[in-house]
């Protein structure tokens, strides 16, 4: 009799030892010796903890999560003070490798893991050089209007207004070049939430049966409902 409770003690304890996981991060932070890191994702509409990890002198450690289908997920790291810094990333079941530093944390960071986020990669990639020079047209706008230069502050105006409306149009044609991944409504939802019906109508016709089915195909889709029942109204 005891060697049976031994037997179903030591099978308990390796259980519970091999416990599967839908998302698994493995990260490492070097130059990390004490902190707290978290595993967050936004859930109705807040940015919930899914998992958070006391580090004690290792620079590499797990987080875990249940996941249904690809979705975006954020890293942070709390160094006790009033700012939190954070890593966004796209995953999908298995493993998720984020590879950074604590001096340069969220800016020089190497993620192996899913399709979607080496879409999402390409798309920030792309993006950014609108960015930029928009922030480059807002330091010469201050300085025109500082100057007194109307006529190049409505110049620079009119610039920063293509601009968005490019940006805009990329996103949404990136969605559809890449309507069989959840990168597609997912961008909808969070790039251009403010665009035209239209466009984002388009996008969600698009959508392969699989993404539509998705956490994000099903939100793009309700969030569209809304619009068009409050435009109805």
């Amino acid at each position: 009799m005891k060697k049976c409770i031994l037997l179903l003690a030591s099978f308990l304890i390796l259980s519970c030892g091999n416990e599967q996981h839908d998302l698994v991060v493995k990260t490492t932070i070097k130059g990390l010796k004490k902190g707290t890191v978290y595993l967050k994702k936004v859930k109705d509409t807040s940015l919930i903890t899914v998992d958070s990890l006391i580090i004690n002198g290792d620079a590499a450690f797990e987080l875990h999560s249940a996941l249904e289908s690809p979705e975006m997920f954020f890293l942070f790291l709390d160094k006790n003070t009033v700012e939190q810094d954070r890593i966004p990333f796209f995953a999908d079941k298995g493993v998720t490798e984020i590879e950074t530093s604590l001096k340069n944390f969220g800016f020089d960071v190497k993620i192996k893991g899913s399709p979607q986020q080496k879409l999402f990669e390409e798309y920030k990639a792309l993006i950014s050089k609108f960015n930029n020079r928009n922030l480059d047209l807002i330091k010469e706008r201050f300085e025109a209007q500082k100057a007194g230069d109307t006529a190049r502050v409505n110049s620079i105006y009119n610039e920063s207004n293509n601009i968005i409306k490019r940006k805009y149009l990329y996103t949404v044609n990136f969605a559809l070049n890449h309507k069989d991944s959840e990168i597609a409504p997912y961008l909808a939802l969070s790039e251009i939430y403010n665009a035209q019906i239209k466009y984002l109508d388009t996008i969600n016709n698009s959508l392969t049966p699989k993404v539509k089915n998705s956490k994000y195909g099903k939100e793009l889709q309700s969030y569209i409902d809304k619009i068009k029942a409050n435009a109805s109204s």
